[in-house]
C-alpha cells in the first residue's frame, strides 16, 4: 500500500541562528519540515499549519523572546536502569553504598530516568514543556507533578530514541484521556522512525481496538535548526551519544541542556557560548563510557564552555551525591567554577 504524506514546510527562524564566536580533573573519586501526525488512520496527517511551531504571540513580536520568571525542574537525573539498582539491593555479598542510601526517603541518590521540565508563566496559566519521557516517567510524574502542582504537559521534546527518553510516551494517555486533548511531540526524523516501530500503535492507531485508550500524540519533525514551542525558542545542540549515534541537546534562553553525550562536535561549541546554566551528562566519577561523559571529561568540557553555573545529570550508582558535591564545591575556590550534581526534584529559577 502506498501512503501519501502531506508534509508542511517550516521556515528557519531568520537571524536567530546566530553566529556566536567561540586538564585534567582536580580530584579522584573511587530540511525544514513540520510533520504533524494524526492518530486517526494509517499515517494520515492533520491539516495543521506550520504555525503549530509558531504561536500567535511569537509571530506578533517578531519571534523575540520575552523575559519572564520561570523555572526548570529536574524530573529525573539518573541512568536508564535507575538508582537504586535491584541487583545491588539483592546482593548479599557486597553492599552498594549509593544504592543503599537511595532507599532512604528523600535521599538525593535516588534517581530515575533523566528528564527536565520547563515551567513558564502565561496569562492562561503555567506552560509546561517536558524534555524526554523515559520508561520511569510515570514514577517521576507520580512524585513531582502533585508535589509542584504540575497539571498539563503542553509539549514534549525528545533528545533521542533510547528507552530512557521515549519509554514513557505510552503513559501520556493519562493526560490525553483525562487532562487535555493531545500532547505535541517534537522529535528528529531519525527518532520518529524508531517510534514508528516501538510505539506503532500510537503513531498509527488504525489497528487499535475501538474504545481502547492510547495516547493522542501529535508528532512534529524538527531539524537541527531553531524552532519555537509556546513562544519559547529552542536551538538544537547536536552531539554524539556513542559512535555514529546522534542525540540532541537543546538551548532555550541562556540555558544549555545536554543529557546524553560522548562527544561534542566542533560546530556545536559556538551555540554554547554565553551560557548561564549548563546541564551536562556526567555518568561516573572515574572515566567516560563509550556513550556518556564521565566526570573527568565533563569537567574538561565545563572549563572549555565556561558557563556561569553547571549542573551535572545522568549519574550512575558510583556517584555519591554528597561526596561528589563536596569535592565539586572546592572548584569554586580553586577555579571559580560553580558546579554541582543535580537531583530528582531540584527546582532552579530561571529567566527566559
Amino acid at each position: 500500500m502506498v501512503v501519501h504524506l502531506a508534509i508542511g514546510v517550516v521556515r528557519p527562524l531568520p537571524s536567530l541562528w546566530t553566529h556566536l564566536t567561540r586538564s585534567t580533573y582536580p580530584f579522584s573519586l573511587s530540511k525544514k519540515a513540520s510533520l504533524p501526525i494524526s492518530r486517526n488512520g494509517p499515517f494520515r496527517f492533520n491539516r495543521v499549519l506550520q504555525a503549530s511551531l509558531y504561536s500567535r504571540s511569537a509571530s506578533e513580536s517578531g519571534g523575540a523572546q520575552v523575559s519572564v520568571e520561570s523555572e526548570i525542574i529536574f524530573i529525573g537525573t539518573g541512568t536508564s536502569e535507575g538508582i537504586p539498582r535491584v541487583s545491588c539491593l539483592t546482593n548479599s555479598e557486597k553492599t552498594c553504598p549509593v544504592c543503599s542510601k537511595a532507599t532512604e526517603p528523600g535521599n538525593k541518590n535516588r534517581r530515575l530516568n533523566t528528564s527536565l521540565l520547563i515551567r513558564s508563566p502565561r496569562p492562561s496559566g503555567n506552560c509546561n514543556i517536558l524534555i524526554d519521557a523515559g520508561k520511569f516517567f510515570y514514577h517521576s510524574a507520580l512524585k513531582w507533578f502533585p508535589t509542584y502542582g504540575i497539571r498539563t504537559i503542553d509539549a514534549v521534546i525528545i533528545t533521542h530514541s533510547h528507552a530512557d527518553a521515549i519509554g514513557g510516551l505510552d503513559d501520556l494517555r493519562d493526560w490525553t484521556n483525562n487532562v487535555q486533548p493531545s500532547v505535541p511531540i517534537y522529535t528528529a526524523k531519525r527518532d520518529f522512525e524508531v517510534m514508528k516501530k516501538t510505539h506503532y500503535y500510537i503513531v498509527d492507531t488504525s489497528g487499535v481496538t475501538p474504545g481502547a485508550a492510547v495516547s493522542d500524540l501529535q508528532f512534529n519533525i524538527i531539524q537541527e535548526e531553531p524552532f519555537i514551542v509556546h513562544d519559547l525558542q529552542f536551538t538544537p545542540l547536536p552531539v554524539w551519544h556513542g559512535r555514529g549515534y546522534r542525540s540532541l541537546g537543546f538551548r532555550f534562553g541562556n540555558i544549555c541542556y545536554i543529557s546524553d553525550v560522548s562527544e561534542i562536535p566542533e560546530e556545536t561549541y559556538p551555540l554554547l557560548q554565553n551560557c548561564e546554566i549548563l546541564v551536562l551528562d556526567a555518568l561516573r566519577p572515574d572515566r567516560s563510557s563509550s556513550t556518556h561523559f564521565g566526570l573527568p571529561r565533563a569537567l574538561e568540557e565545563v572549563r572549555k564552555i565556561r558557563p556561569k553555573r553547571t549542573l551535572f545529570t545522568g549519574m550512575m550508582h558510583l556517584m555519591d551525591h554528597e561526596k561528589v558535591n563536596e569535592e565539586l564545591m572546592k572548584l569554586k575556590e580553586t577555579e571559580g567554577l560553580d558546579i554541582q550534581l543535580s537531583y530528582d526534584g531540584l527546582r532552579v529559577p530561571v529567566t527566559l
